[in-house]
């Protein structure tokens, strides 16, 4: 586990092992070696040292392993490898003759793809019919998700001239993913073009050409349909149902959908609206909402409205929620997800659907047990009060996701040997725990070890212990520090550029200052994505890039600037774009953004738009969220069918201004014809475009379900104005008053609630108030609404005085409405319990109340959140503190050790200190 060394034993094995052990021991250790780690070692140069003279059954088992670990190479070294095989399998041909036959087709696997258009047109026929008929030349051809359409319509013209008819449903089934590339459409036969329909289910599974997928599928959607209505033939038009329209589903009978749900529940991709109608159709066939019925829907659940999930019979729910239609919980809305919660008893309740309990729901159950707890979601709110309850905060320490409600306290209060017992548990789940806890754990190492600290803790311990690592210290340090995220153990942007001027000013870890090959890139590990530009551009050698560019695609942020410094090191390694292959395009992958607009021609057929033109619907499926760069007047020259087709995606494309969507909104208006007549579906389709709705508008809608109201509430650009007028017409609507609201209204209002008047929020009824709670304090609402909520917030939980971590936990945001007594009395230990998003929320002229001692508790992650003007209404004591909160220092820090302590360079490394 310690950074080179796997690549050093594969280097070392590829060079030695041949030439010394039996050749295919050393592909079994090879293989060994690949699969346990990372591919990235496989790069074009070290596949050109792999040996060519082995005996066929080597070849044969170490080419499976390469075909194995397809997926996991780039696509620079599966060319390598596709050229590797091919000078061993070429051999015994001359050169007149292919090479390519049935045999060496099934031994190159996937690698197939990367055979020339001309060396599949050489393909002698025979061998091309022999291939086909292998039954495995399915599951093969199944698997060529990188395919490009030439390539594919090369090999069909081949099958097809070698006297198997590609027309026949037979031959059809033995393609694999060929299919996707189909063109022969010339007096097809609609039962043709269902099975090919059939067959393109598995066409979401290729890398690219969606757009060609697409187009085909709808063509053959139409030639299937010939003479037949839909409300026939959709049990038969597999996944090609996702491009009907709205207005083609909502045509559909309700026997229809009944009759072909056993296709429709296995499609993937559908839209909301889509979901939306079919559901609807399908429970209007005299379908009582029962388990078996749920469960027949598959994706399809998700269009189920709240209100329906809330009428249903309880114990057929806590079955649906336990059975299959688990797998759906994440895609339902927080509103559905309530209103499921409110009928069923919390017991019953599993995996992701638990987190969204109440903590007031919680109170009120009992017979839990820790052991129930390892396989729930849990928020940190339920996860300290169910610590409390359940372990009472002792040992032993819990897995799970109850480890989030450890507390410092009982991290100090552990004896030393219980401590290191016990910090595997925590060191393995570092990804749970909050940056102060980490911190505590990093304070308590280092107050009981009398041995070793590890590593990364010296980044939640204050800057000053940084200087106790240097010299040989350095590498244990930055091996550490590369396995783990900088980011989830430290907020403080101050730190982090300490520990990244140390790693770079160090000369015990590179040969000259920089980066140099790929044992310097291991060795950083996620370090690289931390590395300033400046860095980037002067320090890392041609030689490290290309290992770099793996490991900088899974980087989670990448400024502009770091971004900019590696496209000129890509330019630099691989040249212009103007020369760059297909596979190097692949490789280069997210990085191609940086190009600029000249670079981006080169590699792509560039489009122009000839003066004012409308969009087609292969361009906005190609352009996503680049559809930006379409006029106003572009936008209102679409034509009917095409907005309606598309409108869902041109409802996501968060780029587009006021006049766009402008335009688009008035598209609508035209194709769906008057706002009074539109349906809940075509609502949610709108998407952003629902913005450009003028408050009038708004009343015209029909807004009776919360269903609707949940998707209108995921817009966060919302006026005041408008946010009112969506809350009277819901209100209007469903015949409801604010005192009638249940827990999933709360829910699915979300941001809309931000527009409620006081006397609208002092008639929320508690019991509802209480089960929405966790939710509404995700909300960034003004001052005196989170101060109205705050008033209600005490008849659930108490008085402001009283709450405990867990309360505070919980009602995140809410907390931003405590006024200045309130505040001050809180015990300082209590400040790091304060949600970061509260923390930002608290006025400036309240938050200056806290005493240096609250704030230099609040924690590292509540401290960065402190805004400027925060800040600018604080002392010079509170400023200090605030400084010591960032830096994760302790009011009461054990002193340094006084003697030299060992290092332990082991799979879990440790740091020596001397003092």
């Amino acid at each position: 586990q310690i950074p080179g060394v796997n690549r050093t034993l594969f280097i070392i094995t590829l060079e030695k092992c041949f030439l010394a052990l039996r050749a295919m021991d050393c592909v079994d250790i090879l293989s060994q070696i690949l699969r346990m780690s990372a591919v990235n070692y496989l790069q074009p140069d070290v596949v050109g040292s792999l040996p060519s003279d082995l005996q066929e059954d080597v070849f044969r088992n170490l080419s499976t392993v390469f075909k194995d670990l397809y997926d996991r190479t780039s696509a620079n070294t599966q060319k390598a490898l596709y050229g590797w095989m091919k000078e061993i399998l070429q051999k015994p041909y001359n050169r007149s003759a292919s090479w390519v036959s049935a045999e060496n087709l099934w031994i190159l696997g996937r690698y197939m793809v990367h055979l020339p258009l001309e060396e599949i047109l050489k393909i002698s026929l025979s061998e091309i019919r022999l291939f086909i008929s292998y039954d495995n030349a399915t599951k093969q051809l199944d698997t060529v998700y990188d395919i490009t359409p030439e390539l594919a319509q090369a090999f069909l013209d081949r099958i097809n001239s070698s006297g198997f008819d590609v027309r026949n449903t037979s031959t059809v089934y033995r393609l694999g993913l060929l299919v996707c590339f189909y063109d022969d459409m010339e007096q097809m036969d609609a039962a043709v073009a269902r099975a090919l329909l059939h067959q393109m289910i598995k066409c979401n599974q290729l890398k690219g050409f969606q757009v060609k997928v697409q187009k085909l599928k709808s063509q053959l959607l139409n030639i299937a349909m010939q003479n037949q209505t839909l409300n026939d033939t959709l049990g038969s038009l597999s996944d090609a149902v996702v491009g009907l329209t709205s207005g083609q589903l909502e045509s559909l009978s309700p026997e229809a959908v009944h009759n072909a749900i056993a296709t429709l529940n296995q499609v993937s991709g559908w839209a909301k609206s889509q979901v939306m109608i079919l559901s609807s159709k399908y429970l209007s066939y005299g379908k009582v909402l029962s388990f078996y019925n749920v469960s027949q829907m598959g994706a399809l659940v998700t269009g189920i409205s709240t209100e329906s999930f809330y009428r249903m019979n309880p114990k057929e729910l806590s079955q649906v929620i336990r059975g299959t239609t688990s797998q759906y919980s994440s895609d339902l809305s927080p509103a559905q997800q309530q209103g499921i919660l409110r009928k069923v008893i919390t017991n019953y309740i599993q995996g992701a659907f638990f987190r969204e309990i109440s903590l007031s729901d919680l109170w009120k159950e009992n017979g839990y047990n820790s052991s129930m707890m390892k396989e729930k979601e849990l928020r940190s709110s339920q996860a300290l009060y169910l610590y409390e309850l359940l372990l009472n905060f002792t040992f032993p320490i819990s897995t799970g996701q109850l480890l989030k409600g450890v507390t410092c306290q009982l991290i100090e209060n552990m004896g030393t040997a219980s401590f290191l017992n016990h910090f595997k548990v925590f060191e393995n789940n570092l990804h749970l725990l909050s940056p102060y806890q980490v911190n505590c754990l990093a304070w308590k190492f280092w107050k009981v070890s009398n041995v070793s600290i590890p590593p990364f803790f010296f980044l939640v311990l204050p800057i000053e212990y940084l200087e106790y690592i240097s010299g040989p210290l350095c590498l244990p340090f930055v091996e550490s520090l590369g396995k783990t995220e900088m980011d989830l153990l430290s907020p403080s942007f101050h730190k982090k550029e300490t520990v990244l001027q140390k790693v770079q000013q160090s000369k015990f870890l590179f040969q000259n200052g920089s980066i140099a090959d790929e044992y310097d890139v291991d060795l950083l590990g996620n370090l690289i994505c931390h590395l300033p530009p400046a860095f980037l551009h002067g320090r890392m050698s041609l030689k490290a890039m290309a290992t770099a560019l793996h490991q900088f695609k899974l980087c989670r942020q990448l400024s502009h600037e770091q971004k900019t410094e590696i496209k000129y090191k890509l330019l630099e390694l691989y040249g212009s774009p103007l020369n760059w292959t297909a596979e190097t395009t692949l490789d280069v992958g997210p990085f191609i953004a940086q190009l600029s607009k000249g670079e981006l021609n080169v590699l792509a057929e560039k489009v122009y738009c000839l003066g004012t033109r409308a969009p087609s619907s292969d361009e906005i499926i190609k352009l996503a969220e680049a559809n930006v760069y379409w006029s106003a007047q572009e936008l209102k020259c679409m034509d009917a069918g095409t907005f309606d087709k598309n409108v869902e995606l041109l409802g996501t494309v968060s780029g587009f201004n006021n006049s766009q969507l402008m335009a688009l909104k008035e598209k609508a208006k035209q194709v769906w014809g008057s706002l009074l007549g539109w349906k809940s579906y075509h609502i949610v389709s709108l998407g952003r475009i629902a913005l450009a709705l003028t408050e009038n508008e708004i009343e015209e809608l029909d807004l009776h379900s919360i269903d609707t109201i949940s998707v209108l509430s995921q817009q966060a650009e919302w006026t005041l104005a408008q946010a009112r007028s969506i809350l009277q017409s819901f209100l209007e609507d469903s015949g409801q008053t604010m005192s009638t609201l249940k827990s999933f209204d709360l829910v699915g209002l979300g941001a809309i609630l931000c527009a409620l008047n006081s006397t609208e929020i002092m008639s929320i009824r508690t019991a509802e108030f209480s089960a929405a709670v966790a939710r509404i304090g995700l909300l960034l609402c003004s001052t005196p609404v989170l101060r109205q909520f705050k008033k209600i917030t005490e008849s659930v939980f108490g008085t402001a005085t009283s709450w405990n971590g867990s309360v505070l936990q919980e009602i995140g945001t809410i907390a931003g409405g405590l006024i200045e007594d309130e505040l001050k009395a809180f015990d300082k230990n209590l400040m790091p319990y304060f949600q970061p998003t509260a923390i930002r929320s608290i006025p400036a002229e309240i938050f200056q109340a806290l005493s240096p001692e609250q704030i230099a508790n609040l924690g590292p992650e509540n401290a960065a959140m402190v805004t400027e003007s925060q800040r600018e209404h604080l002392s010079a004591s509170q400023l200090q503190s605030l400084q010591l909160a960032l830096d994760g220092a302790r009011t009461n820090s054990p002193e340094a050790p006084t003697t030299q302590l060992t290092c332990a360079v082991s799979p879990h490394l440790s740091c020596t200190i001397l003092v």
